[in-house]
């Protein structure tokens, strides 16, 4: 029996020490020393060469798409020690502890990925080193986004996640299968706090309805939010009513549009637990969405344009691809509660092209948003690119970041240095989370893709991300708790004062795509 007991502990030593060897090292000394240099990178996949990532940031685990039986790759910069990982496949799987303390030890530097390959003969070549930087500045440790099938005709499981970026953890905020397996959508927080919280619910079942989240209480809210911004204050909340229609092009490389048949922005208190409307930002002649506020609360920029139709039922309407959005804005008094005059920020005369999407860094200093060819939905537009305006001088640019797909959906970081966004420049069919780090001057550097433990995840992970908003932690309220209030007869009620074709809650007016049961 006690030579059993050593052999199997030399048996577990043996085992730990060669897994030791065959996934991670800690020691330079284990470099190949005898190697052919090859005089460019290697390909990686995802593409984490040349970017700018935050220190906080969760490991870059990646592919190596070269040919070898074995794989050794050392990452380094100028201060501590290196961090070397080895693998048969080559996918590069970066151990968290050692990471994490590479880049907090080296912020403002470089980083630096040696890449070794072993072929079958065992002779090894090494790439030239990937050489990427290491951001000053954190990104926000959680971003919440919607997770949905790639819909064209129908749609199912539909849900709101959030997830730590310091690592791979994911958690769910609220999902349909709590309720019918139904829709959410539209998520947003105040000032990037996630204890804040507004997300659009619609049910057949249990009605549409909004979800307000504030600390622990949990409130449904018997009206029909669509795109939602908190005032800084947390005193109002902003909101469009839309009536949206999915339609089908036959040709194209997306043949998905999206049409706004009618559209007007209002605005909720939810200590008086009431809905206003501003006559200046609810013209029944023009179509009104996407607010986003300013960070001191005295300004409300959103997107507006003419109506061309009389009937606002049929899909798609007449001359839907004619419509094109202004970017606007309305001075606001919080304390009197009065609004101002609109004034055009930015006209279609001028760009030729629909604005959409305005979001303002959390400094002030630049406002983010789309332009594409056409209408109000820019993540089935593969026209549809990022710009930048300086709010001081009013020049904007179209940034370094876009691809020949559509680029949509995004937010700031607290600190105003990252934004994340959605992009299709994979293939043009998913919407993937990529992050850029933005400086002082408005120059955004090379975005990378969300970081996954599984190098190969985006490989076989059919479902988009789309709406990512980074906060600054997550949020507590279970997701069951949430569904709980979804579910309940008992919500607040408002009176809508809207007098538009615009659907009202509680009636549920589903889309023509929803998956019949």
């Amino acid at each position: 029996m006690k030579t059993l007991k050593v052999f199997i502990t030399v048996f577990l030593v043996t085992s730990l020490a060669i897994a030791a060897v065959g996934f991670t090292f800690f020691k330079s000394s284990v470099e190949p020393e005898d190697f052919v240099p090859i005089e460019r990178p290697a390909a990686i996949k995802p593409d984490y060469a040349g970017i700018t990532i935050p220190a906080n940031i969760a490991p870059l685990n990646f592919t190596v798409l070269e040919p070898g039986s074995f794989y050794l790759v050392k990452i380094h910069s100028s201060s501590g020690p290196a961090v070397i990982v080895s693998d048969k496949s080559g996918n590069i799987r970066i151990p968290l502890k050692p990471w994490r303390s590479l880049l907090e030890a080296n912020r403002g530097g470089k980083l630096f990925f040696e890449i070794y390959a072993r072929d079958s003969q065992g002779r090894w070549s090494r790439y030239q080193s990937i050489e990427n930087t290491i951001a000053k500045e954190n990104i926000d440790g959680y971003i919440a986004y919607r997770r949905i099938e790639p819909v064209c005709s129908y749609w199912g499981q539909v849900g709101v996640f959030q997830r730590n970026l310091e690592n791979f953890e994911e958690s769910v905020i609220i999902h349909g299968r709590s309720f019918n397996n139904e829709c959410v959508n539209c998520h947003s927080f105040l000032n990037h706090e996630p204890d804040s919280m507004f997300v659009a619910v619609r049910s057949k079942k249990y009605g549409n309805s909004a979800i307000c989240v504030r600390g622990d209480n949990v409130e449904k809210i018997a009206a029909t939010f669509g795109y939602t911004a908190w005032h800084p204050s947390g005193r109002i909340a902003a909101y469009s009513f839309n009536k949206v229609r999915q339609f089908f092009h036959t040709t194209g490389t997306e043949i998905r549009d999206v049409v706004d048949l009618d559209s007007t922005i209002a605005y909720y208190s939810p200590d008086s637990k009431t809905v206003k409307t501003a006559p200046n930002v609810s013209e029944k002649n023009r179509l009104e969405t996407y607010p986003s506020w300013t960070p001191d609360g005295k300004y409300l920029y959103f997107c507006s344009a003419p109506m061309l139709w009389e009937d606002r039922n049929k899909v798609p309407p007449e001359h839907y691809e004619q419509v094109k959005y202004e970017l606007r804005r309305i001075s606001y008094d919080v304390e009197t509660d009065r609004w101002g005059s609109p004034e055009t920020v930015l006209s279609t005369d001028k760009t030729g092209l629909s604005i959409l999407l305005p979001r303002i860094s959390p400094d002030g200093t630049f406002l983010l948003f789309c332009m594409c060819k056409y209408g109000c939905f820019p993540v089935y537009q593969p026209t549809s690119d990022l710009y930048l305006m300086n709010l001081q001088t009013g020049d904007y640019r179209k940034l370094a970041v876009n691809s020949e797909y559509s680029e949509s959906w995004h937010s700031w970081s607290s600190n105003s240095r990252w934004i994340a966004f959605s992009s299709k420049r994979n293939g043009g069919l998913f919407t993937r989370t990529y992050f850029s780090y933005v400086d002082e001057k408005g120059n955004a550097c090379k975005p990378f893709i969300m970081p996954q433990k599984d190098p190969t995840f985006y490989d076989s992970f059919i479902e988009t991300f789309s709406v990512p908003e980074l906060i600054t932690g997550p949020v507590k309220v279970d997701y069951k708790a949430i569904g709980r209030v979804v579910r309940c007869a008992e919500s607040v009620k408002v009176d809508i004062p809207i007098t538009t074709a615009t659907p009202l809650a509680g009636l549920g007016d589903m889309e023509p795509w929803r998956r019949p049961e």
